[in-house]
């Protein structure tokens, strides 16, 4: 069955001028990312990876070509429209997660929902059902994220990056800030929500985080250098290990 093209770029670029001295970030960049996966971005310090993920997103704009989103050019739309495109149809997860100290965890949460949807009773429900899923208690939910661990307040996070069912997810560095333990708690909420039929798109570079998605994108000097396809994620996957392992290695990783 042919993948359905959720979104796509045609000769990406994006350069920064510093100290009058141009810098090409992203270079000429074609690509297609497909509904329900979970799309890894890797690459070395420098190669783009958080600068591509920002253009995908219509947090940032590139300086040439097209981004087009269910078949709209969403490199075109005004900074009003790009902010109504990211509230509406995308997710957001951080390695500093910002969330509003002064709110409680529900709080946050229910704060992003009502940008989009004014039925506060549903959001209440959907955000019960949410904090459920990646296991934060009523307790917890209770509290302000001064209150909360690490790994509580990165799962708050994906809560809230899900609370308007955006059709794609970003993550950039969900567990950069983490202990091992605390990651992996998160990397299991990103895949189960990916079997679910998320799509998400992460920027990492961790092999065992990079492992979670079924499609790895290489960036070196801001274009894709290669890609690796490695299928659905089975966790102890020796060969899926073994697999990524010597595609990164192919790549100068």
């Amino acid at each position: 069955m042919q993948k359905e093209i959720l979104l796509k770029t045609e000769k990406l670029c994006k350069t920064f001028s510093s100290g009058g001295v141009q810098q090409h970030v992203l270079r000429n960049i074609d690509l297609e990312l497909y509904r329900g996966d979970f799309t890894v971005i890797m690459g070395a310090s420098g190669a783009g990876k958080s600068t591509l993920l920002y253009a995908l997103s219509g947090m940032d704009t590139p300086n040439l070509g097209t981004i087009t989103f269910g078949g709209k050019e969403i490199s075109a739309l005004s900074q009003d429209g790009l902010a109504v495109f990211r509230r509406e149809h995308c997710g957001f997860v951080f390695q500093q997660i910002y969330l509003i100290d002064g709110m409680s965890v529900t709080d946050n949460v229910l704060s992003a929902g009502l940008l989009v949807q004014k039925d506060r009773k549903a959001l209440v429900q959907k955000a019960k059902e949410l904090f459920a899923a990646v296991d934060i208690s009523e307790e917890t939910q209770k509290k302000f994220p001064t209150q909360i661990s690490g790994g509580e307040a990165q799962r708050v996070g994906i809560v809230r990056a899900l609370i308007n069912s955006p059709e794609i997810l970003f993550a950039d560095e969900p567990t950069g800030a983490l202990n091992s333990k605390t990651g992996l708690d998160v990397l299991d909420v990103l895949t189960r929500f990916n079997e679910q039929g998320q799509s998400v798109v992460m920027v990492t570079h961790d092999v065992r985080s990079a492992r979670r998605g079924n499609r790895i994108l290489y960036l070196k000097d801001g274009a894709v250098l290669g890609e690796c396809e490695l299928g659905k994620y089975v966790s102890g996957d020796a060969a899926r290990h073994e697999k990524l392992s010597a595609f990164l290695k192919s790549m100068g990783w």
